[in-house]
């Protein structure tokens, strides 16, 4: 299946401290696929598009490796979760709450994202 390219102004933001960040135009999320943007601060967060045209922006950094990794992660949903699996160990992060889903006691940041 060939995707049409994307014909709009919309940027993607996320919501840090009480502001929005412009991180990019919405036509660089391609379904299903993670991108990897620098924050202000230093961090690194990954954002994705599902084939629904829903938005998620969780932290870049792998917990259990320490590499900012996810953003190259692949995608799927578990239980009608959606979800980003490392691609160093495997381990599933939610893409809205940034539970680890394979271990309870591992969270990552979240973010609250738009396309504006």
């Amino acid at each position: 299946m060939t995707l049409a390219p994307e014909t709009t102004d919309l940027k993607v933001q996320l919501k840090l401290a009480d502001d929005w960040f412009t991180v990019c135009d919405l036509a660089q999320l391609l379904p299903g696929r993670g991108v990897a943007a620098l924050l202000p601060d230093g961090r690194q967060v990954a954002l994705f598009r599902d084939r629904t045209g829903a938005l998620y922006a969780i932290d870049n950094r792998d917990p259990f490796g320490g590499a900012a990794v996810l953003s190259r992660g692949l995608t799927g949903t578990h239980q009608g979760r959606p979800f980003v699996a490392s691609p160093l160990l495997k381990q599933r992060f939610d893409l809205k709450t940034g539970q680890c889903l394979d271990d309870e006691a591992v969270r990552i940041a979240a973010y609250e994202v738009r396309a504006a």
